[in-house]
């Protein structure tokens, strides 16, 4: 190959990457959306205040420390080779024209993508804790979340720890991102309590309205399309016909599996409640694309499609169930990203990937959700013990917007959603 088409291909899979970045920060934007849409007026600003905070920290955090930790070496270990330091290197133009057209892209390309990746599982947080709590201690999980405990999570995946060594599979993150992030805010959840009035000593559940329903559909959608970055770019290159060829598939099979999702969701909400439940169709989409991130690839349309059904079925029972066990979930986060993203990591075994085990699987289920939710069950406990997590009672009343942030989303409105 001459040296000439080395280059562009170098470029090319560096610009891949680039782009697939941007489309997974978008995500931010739909998380903010759809958590500002299934929260009640008087908390959208708060909601959204989180949201671009996280980002910051999360980006700033994976750059001081949490690269490093994830990709700084291990040889299926358990510890990282480094804590600290710099692990983002550009190949040089000797190494790129000495590797034979094998995969090279610029080490910061590589940085950015992974990057908006602990971001997203920062997000799945956010949306489970809303409504009662505070605003700085939310923040100084994310210090620890972002810099710590899914970096080292993430690094016995795909940095090459003893996960990876025993034959986990997870593509792009159903568990490395989504159960991750999703034991996390369980955790916070159980130390927080429920909102205020949401459940009743006579054992009733009362149902809490977001404000806003297209703001939620439209993040929905935003995420939808940050997903195609989110799995496509997994992938990691583009700069052959077989790459490029797999890249398509991924597409295909990512939006397949959202549709089914989401179909099968409103199907079963229907069949449930008797109503067509937009909540439950949203969150069946992004059940679907959570079903389908571990393994986006060995799958047909069909299959792909089957495979986000189940998880937009699974998803309607289980906001369900976390009901019945007063689990307050404002937007379905931990059945979403956590039930469904376990159920992704089993289908994988049905997939025709011949490196996937159950065993395997089961390992990799069982290692991130304990590490991720104990973890973090400490970081929420020592956050609650010094600074507090939840707001007070007239707070969480008149909502957080103005004892957190001093401002309303929408003061022509003020006292509305109360």
């Amino acid at each position: 190959m001459s040296p000439e088409i080395i280059e562009v291909k170098y470029a090319l899979d560096t610009f891949y990457f680039l782009i697939s970045g941007v489309l997974v920060m978008w995500m931010a934007a739909g998380f903010a959306m759809l958590e500002a849409g299934l929260v009640r007026a008087k908390n959208t600003t708060e909601i959204l205040t989180k949201n671009v905070a996280l980002f910051a920290i999360a980006c700033t955090m994976y750059l001081l420390m949490g690269y490093t930790i994830m990709y700084g070496g291990s040889e299926g270990g358990i510890l990282p080779d480094a804590w600290f330091g710099n692990a983002i290197a550009n190949a040089t133009a000797e190494e790129v024209l000495a590797s034979n057209g094998d995969t090279y892209y610029s080490g910061a390309s590589d940085f950015f993508f992974q990057v908006v990746f602990v971001a997203t599982a920062m997000s799945i947080v956010s949306g489970a804790v809303a409504e009662r709590m505070k605003l700085w201690a939310f923040l100084a999980f994310a210090v620890v979340m972002t810099g710590f405990i899914y970096p080292m999570q993430g690094m016995w995946k795909w940095g090459g720890g003893f996960l990876d060594a025993a034959g986990f599979q997870d593509f792009a993150g159903s568990g490395v991102v989504h159960m991750c992030g999703a034991a996390a805010a369980l955790a916070g959840v159980l130390l927080l309590g429920p909102r205020k009035g949401k459940y009743t000593a006579d054992g009733r559940i009362n149902a809490i309205p977001g404000a806003n329903m297209p703001l939620a559909a439209i993040g929905m959608f935003i995420l939808w399309m940050g997903w195609f970055g989110f799995n496509g770019g997994s992938e990691l290159k583009v700069s052959d016909i077989g790459e490029a060829n797999a890249v398509a598939d991924v597409f295909v099979n990512t939006n397949a599996a959202a549709c089914g999702g989401l179909i099968a969701a409103l199907i079963v909400a229907h069949l449930v409640f008797g109503k067509a439940d937009l909540t439950m169709a949203v969150n069946g989409a992004l059940a679907g694309l959570v079903a389908i991130t571990a393994e986006p690839l060995n799958w047909g349309g069909i299959g792909a499609t089957v495979i986000g059904a189940v998880g937009g079925v699974i998803v309607v029972f289980a906001v369900i169930t976390m009901d019945k066990m007063k689990i307050d979930d404002p937007v379905g986060a931990i059945s979403v990203h956590g039930v469904v993203g376990i159920w992704g990591l089993l289908a994988v075994c049905l997939s025709g990937n011949e490196d996937a085990t159950l065993i395997g699987q089961l390992t990799g289920i069982g290692v991130i959700f304990v590490w991720t939710f104990v973890t973090s069950l400490i970081v929420w406990a020592i956050i609650k013990a010094t600074m507090g997590i939840r707001v007070g009672e007239q707070e969480e009343y008149e909502g957080v917007d103005m004892s957190e942030c001093g401002i309303e989303a929408y003061p022509e409105f003020a006292g509305s959603g109360k």
